[in-house]
C-alpha cells in the first residue's frame, strides 16, 4: 500500500473565499461565476495589501478566471498574501514549492510555509507536513513525525490524513502495528467517501484484520469504492463473485453462491482502466468460458495487455497458449520466452514449466543445469510437480 498524495488542485480549491469586511461584493461575484466583476472588486483591495484579496487574485490568475492565466502574477499575489499570514496562501505556497509549480522545487521552502499554515491549525498543511516527513521532503525521513502530523489533521476530520494514518497503523510505520486502529481510521475516511479507504476497509474485513472476517462487509466497502471507479476494488469485487463470497444469488430459481457473469463484469470494468490483474483474470475467463462465451482470441488479447504490464500470471498463461497452440501457432520458443518472463517474477508454475522446457530441450537448448535451477526455485515455493520433477531428474543423473 502506498501513502495517499494530494493533488495541487485540491489544495487550491479548498476554501476559496473568506469572509472579510468590504469583500462581500467581490466574493459574491466570484461565487456566481462573474469573474470579471470579481477581479474588478478584488484588485483595489489587493493593491491595498488586503491578504484575502491577494489570495483570491492569485487563484484567479492561476486558473485564468476573468483574466489570462499568468503564473508569475499568481505567484506574486500568493506570496504577498502568505507573507501577511493568510493560511490558505501559506499552505498553497508550500504546495507550489513542494511540487515545483511556478517555482523551482524546494523542500525547505515548502516545509517553511506548511509549518506557518499548520501553526494556524490548517488541516491540509498538517497533512502536507506528514507527507513531507513520510517522503523525506526538506527533512530527513521520519515516519513517527509523519504519523504525528497525519494524526493532527485526521483529528480535524481530514480524510486523506485519516487514510494515511490508517495505513501507518496497518503497516506499523511510525507507530506500533495495530490493525484495529487501522480499521478505525480507514472507517473514518471511508465514511467521508474516500475510495482508497473504502477499498482498504473492505480488505481488512475480507482478511479479518482488526475486525472479525465478514465477506458481506468486505463486499459492501469494495462496492462503494468500485462505484467511484477504483480499479483495485472492482477487481476485488470480481474475485469475490468468482469465489462465491458475496452471498447467495438465484439463477433459474435456484440458489448459487458463485456468479461468474458478475465476476467478469467487474473484471472488465477494472481491465478497461488498465488494471493488469483484472486483465489477466478476464483473459482467463475467456480462455475457460467462465461467465462469458469461451473465446481464445479475446483471452490472448487480455493476457497480452496484462503481460505488457509485467503480470506474471498472464505471462505464464501466454506461454501455455503458445506451448499448446491455443489461438496461435504452436511455438515452443515463444512459450519458453513467456515462461522465463513469469519465472523471473517468481511465478512457481512458470518456473516449473521453464524447467521442463530446459529438461526436454523445447524452445531452448537442452540444459539439465538450468532445468534443475528452475525446478529448485519452484520447489522452494512448495510447488509439488517441481519437487517430483527435481527428484526424477537428479535421480536419473546418478551413476547406476
Amino acid at each position: 500500500m502506498k501513502i495517499r498524495l494530494m493533488a495541487a488542485a485540491l489544495l487550491y480549491a479548498a476554501s476559496t473565499t473568506m469572509a472579510h469586511a468590504g469583500l462581500d461584493d467581490a466574493n459574491a461575484a466570484y461565487q456566481r461565476g462573474d469573474y470579471a466583476a470579481a477581479l474588478k472588486e478584488f484588485q483595489p483591495y489587493a493593491e491595498d495589501n488586503n491578504a484575502a484579496a491577494q489570495y483570491m487574485l492569485s487563484l484567479m490568475y492561476s486558473q485564468g478566471q476573468g483574466v489570462a492565466r499568468d503564473s508569475a502574477q499568481a505567484m506574486k499575489w500568493l506570496r504577498l498574501s502568505a507573507e501577511q499570514g493568510d493560511v490558505r496562501a501559506q499552505r498553497n505556497l508550500g504546495l507550489m514549492y513542494s511540487q515545483g509549480i511556478g517555482v523551482a522545487r524546494d523542500g525547505g521552502e515548502a516545509l517553511k510555509w506548511f509549518r506557518k499554515a499548520a501553526s494556524q491549525d490548517d488541516a491540509a498543511a498538517e497533512y502536507s507536513l506528514g507527507l513531507a516527513y513520510a517522503q523525506g521532503l526538506g527533512v530527513p525521513r521520519d515516519d513517527a513525525q509523519a504519523a504525528d502530523w497525519y494524526r493532527k489533521a485526521a483529528n480535524q476530520g481530514f480524510a486523506y490524513a485519516q487514510f494515511n494514518l490508517g495505513m501507518m497503523y496497518a503497516e506499523g510505520r511510525g507507530v506500533p502495528r495495530d490493525d484495529a486502529q487501522a480499521v478505525q481510521w480507514y472507517g473514518k475516511a471511508a465514511d467521508q467517501g474516500d475510495p482508497l479507504a473504502q477499498r482498504n476497509l473492505g480488505l481488512m474485513y475480507a482478511q479479518g484484520r482488526g475486525v472479525a472476517a465478514d465477506n458481506t462487509q468486505a463486499a459492501k466497502w469494495y462496492r462503494k469504492a468500485a462505484d467511484q471507479g477504483d480499479a483495485a476494488a472492482q477487481f476485488n469485487l470480481g474475485l469475490m463473485y468468482a469465489q462465491g463470497q458475496v452471498g447467495l444469488h438465484f439463477v433459474a430459481g435456484k440458489g448459487v453462491e458463485r456468479d461468474t457473469a458478475s465476476a467478469v463484469q467487474w473484471y472488465r470494468t477494472a481491465a478497461e482502466q488498465g488494471f493488469a490483474p483484472a486483465q489477466s483474470n478476464l483473459g482467463a475467463a475467456y480462455a475457460q468460458g467462465q461467465g462469458v462465451v469461451a473465446d481464445v482470441a479475446q483471452a490472448l488479447q487480455w493476457y497480452r495487455k496484462a503481460a505488457a504490464q509485467g503480470d506474471a500470471i498472464a505471462e505464464r498463461n501466454l506461454g501455455r497458449m503458445y506451448e499448446q497452440g491455443q489461438g496461435v501457432t504452436t511455438d515452443d520458443a515463444a512459450a519458453a520466452k513467456w515462461y522465463a518472463e513469469a519465472a523471473a517474477r517468481g511465478d512457481a508454475d512458470a518456473q516449473y514449466r521453464l524447467g521442463v522446457m530446459y529438461a526436454q530441450g523445447r524452445g531452448v537448448i537442452r540444459n539439465n543445469g538450468e532445468a534443475v535451477k528452475w525446478y529448485r526455485e519452484a520447489a522452494a515455493q512448495q510447488f509439488a510437480p517441481a519437487r517430483q520433477a527435481l527428484d526424477e531428474l537428479t535421480h536419473s543423473q546418478k551413476p547406476q
